[in-house]
């Protein structure tokens, strides 16, 4: 295992949402678990910054319809593997590399009965455990900056996608470089690599072979998304902080609050890129 993939795996096994506080939130909320529907789970696995919206422009932006086979690169929780399963009647199949998060996807899916058209299945997006041609989309949202080499897991994107197929991502871009304290925050807390730009990652996707369709700087509406975001994991904090209970993963919260600072003054932000492989 190298470290890139260890610190990953750390970071996820020790993320603010789990399979288990879902679960927690579903019985809080009604009580028990029986015969939950896939919409019950939105307001609680929906972990994207703009939430169903953002996923719905990715939808959008590559035309997934009833019966389009797509591939979620770094699906974590399979909250959006169960969202475009569910509301756009796709096939689809998350790849995620951490275990605890594969098991947790696997066990929301079957517990909302959408096994027949949604799955996760654990791998490494940079060597994706699809054959050739096998999806018609590719999607992946606010992960591969976790990955080492974005050059080769676009060209795995590239590779699984049916020709006319089409990549719809959104991913974090460093607008300035950032600092060398700041840069090992970002790894020791949130497992963050070296950064691309908006850019870079143009390039990256045109020498894998794609063209780009559109690459839309996403930082100002990142700001007050992820000013929210901290302030409810703030709270969070200070209810477990009361309760006596384990307030999480001290180094995540500190990067996370480092994180929203350096979005709001632009040095980071974000991108959704759409690429098609030609005909």
């Amino acid at each position: 295992m190298t470290d890139a993939t260890a610190q990953a795996i750390y970071f996820y096994d020790r993320h603010p949402m789990s399979g288990e506080i879902i679960k927690a939130k579903l019985r809080a909320a009604r009580g028990h678990l029986d015969g939950v529907k896939p919409e019950e789970l939105w307001p609680h696995d929906q972990d994207h910054y703009g939430g169903l919206a953002a996923t719905d422009a990715l939808a959008q932006a590559a035309s997934i319809a009833p019966g389009t086979v797509v591939a979620d690169f770094c699906a974590g929780l399979g909250g959006t593997v169960r969202y475009l399963a569910h509301r756009y009647g796709a096939d689809v199949t998350g790849i995620e590399l951490t275990p605890s998060r594969v098991a947790a996807a696997q066990e929301l899916i079957a517990l909302v009965g959408l096994q027949g058209s949604a799955r996760v299945r654990q791998g490494n997006v940079m060597e994706a455990p699809l054959p050739d041609g096998a999806v018609e989309v590719v999607v992946s949202q606010e992960a591969l900056c976790h990955v080492p080499d974005r050059r080769r897991t676009l060209a795995e994107a590239f590779r699984v996608l049916r020709p006319g197929g089409r990549l719809a991502m959104t991913d974090w871009i460093a607008n300035t470089p950032l600092s060398a304290p700041d840069a090992k925050l970002m790894w020791d807390g949130m497992a963050i690599q070296p950064l691309e730009t908006l850019s870079s990652y143009g390039e990256i996707a045109s020498e894998a072979g794609f063209r780009v369709r559109s690459a839309t700087d996403l930082t100002d509406e990142w700001g007050p998304i992820l000013e929210q975001r901290l302030a409810m994991y703030q709270r969070l904090r200070e209810d477990a902080r009361r309760a006596g209970t384990p307030m999480g993963h001290d180094a995540f919260h500190e990067s996370y609050i480092r994180f929203v600072d350096l979005i709001l003054r632009r040095d980071l932000g974000g991108i959704r890129m759409v690429a098609v492989k030609p005909d």
